[in-house]
C-alpha cells in the first residue's frame, strides 16, 4: 500500500509512522501542512490512505483554529477528490467537535469535509473523535495536561493545577495507533456508520493524574514504585519516563556496607514484595535468621555460595551449593533458619527478592544460627 500522512512529524504522526515501519510499510509520504494544491496533488497522487493527523490546538489567534483545521481539511479533501482514485481517507478529529467553541468548531467543519467527500467518492473514511491523546513525544503545553505534567516533574519544576476534580478522558498513543495501523492491515474493515472508536478510554481527574506522575518522581527517593504493569498507570509511567533528560536516565540509590560487602536496595512495590542484590566477601556468611511468614528468593549472580537451613522446631537440616549464573533459584522457608556463605575464591553478587517491603517495627526477621555449636 501507499500511505500518505498529514501531521507526520508531529505527535501522533510520528508514532504512526514508527508503527507502521514496524509492519513492514515502506511507501510513505509526509504530507507537509504548508504544501501548495499542486504539491498536494503530487505527494497525494496513487495513494491508497490518508491518514489526516495535521491540525493546530493552541493557535496564537482563535481565527487561526478554522483555517489549521477546517481550511487545510477542505483542501486537501479537494485534492483527494480530483485524483484519478479516492483514497481511504483516517480523520484524527476531538471530541471538542461536540463543543461550540473556536476549536470544536474548526474541528465538526472538518469532520463534515471528510464526510461529505467520502460521499462523493465512495471512498471509505474513518473520523476518530479522540479525547486528549498522551504518550511518547507529545509536547508540554501543547498536546495535553499530562505532557505539561510529566515534562514539569521530570525536571523538578512546578505544576498547577486548578480544579482537582476536573474530569479528563485519556486515551494512550499505542491504543490510536494500534486502531490506525489495523486501517492498513490484512483486517481492515469497511467504515461503518458514526466515529470510529480508539479504546480503552482512560476517565480520570487532573488531580489524580497529576498525584500519580508526581508519585513517579517520589519513587526514585522512596524506591516505592506504584503498579506500573497495566493499565492507564502503565501508560502514565512510560510517557512520563519519555520526558526524562537524559541526565536523569541515570540515578543512584543508598548502598549499605560493612565488612562482610555491600546490600542494596532497588526496588519495592506496595504489594509485591522489593528487589535488593548483596554481595559476601569470601568466606563470609550472611543471613543466620528466620521469618514467620516472609519469603525470600536468592539468585547467585556470582561466585560460589553455601545455602544453609535448620528447621527451628525439628533441627532438620538442609544445605546446597550454587554456582554464579547456573539460574538456580533458592527459596526461604518460614521456620526454616538459612544463611548463604562464600565458599569461592571470588566475591559473591545475590539478587534477591522479597515478598514484603522491610518493616523495621514488624522485621519478621529473628536471629537464629543454622549451626548452633
Amino acid at each position: 500500500m501507499r500511505l500518505a500522512i498529514t501531521g507526520a512529524r508531529g505527535f501522533m504522526g510520528s508514532n504512526l509512522r514508527v508503527r507502521l515501519g514496524e509492519q513492514g510499510h515502506t511507501d510513505i509520504v509526509c504530507v507537509p501542512h504548508d504544501a501548495t494544491d499542486a504539491e498536494l496533488a503530487t505527494l497525494l497522487h496513487g495513494a491508497d490512505l490518508v491518514y489526516h493527523l495535521a491540525g493546530v490546538n493552541r493557535p496564537p489567534s482563535p481565527d487561526d483554529y478554522q483555517q489549521g483545521n477546517a481550511g487545510f481539511t477542505e483542501r486537501l479533501c479537494r485534492t483527494l477528490t480530483a485524483l484519478p482514485k479516492a483514497p481511504a481517507l483516517a480523520y484524527a478529529s476531538s471530541t471538542q467537535a461536540a463543543l461550540d467553541n473556536a476549536y470544536g468548531r474548526s474541528k465538526l467543519a472538518a469532520e463534515q469535509a471528510v464526510q461529505a467527500y467520502g460521499q462523493a467518492t465512495g471512498a471509505d473514511v474513518h473520523v476518530y473523535r479522540l479525547p486528549n491523546v498522551f504518550g511518547k513525544w507529545s509536547s508540554p503545553n501543547y498536546n495535553s495536561a499530562v505532557a505539561t505534567f510529566c515534562h514539569n516533574v521530570a525536571r523538578d519544576l512546578p505544576i498547577t493545577v486548578n480544579d482537582p476534580a476536573a474530569p479528563l478522558r485519556l486515551v494512550y498513543i499505542d491504543d490510536v495507533t494500534d486502531a490506525l495501523c489495523t486501517l492498513a492491515g490484512p483486517l481492515a474493515k469497511p467504515s461503518a456508520e458514526g466515529y470510529a472508536q480508539v479504546v480503552p478510554v482512560y476517565d480520570t481527574t487532573v488531580g489524580e493524574i497529576a498525584r500519580t506522575i508526581q508519585g513517579f518522581r517520589t519513587s526514585r527517593d522512596t524506591l516505592v514504585t506504584d503498579r506500573v504493569g497495566a493499565g492507564l498507570v502503565r501508560a502514565l509511567y512510560a510517557t512520563y519516563v519519555s520526558f526524562l533528560p537524559v541526565s536523569s536516565f541515570g540515578y543512584e540509590v543508598p548502598r549499605h556496607g560493612d565488612a562482610r560487602g555491600v546490600f542494596v536496595e532497588m526496588l519495592k512495590t506496595p504489594d509485591c514484595g522489593q528487589f535488593s542484590y548483596f554481595t559476601a566477601h569470601p568466606g563470609v556468611t550472611r543471613g543466620e535468621h528466620y521469618h514467620h511468614t516472609k519469603t525470600e528468593k536468592f539468585l547467585v549472580i556470582k561466585g560460589t555460595a553455601h545455602f544453609g537451613f535448620r528447621h527451628i522446631v525439628t533441627d532438620e537440616r538442609h544445605g546446597l551449593v550454587v554456582e554464579g549464573g547456573s539460574g538456580q533459584i533458592v527459596e526461604t522457608v518460614p521456620g526454616w533458619t538459612h544463611n548463604i556463605s562464600n565458599i569461592g575464591q571470588d566475591e559473591l553478587i545475590v539478587m534477591l527478592w522479597a515478598n514484603e517491603i522491610f518493616d523495621r517495627d514488624r522485621p519478621d526477621t529473628t536471629a537464629n544460627k543454622v549451626d548452633r555449636s
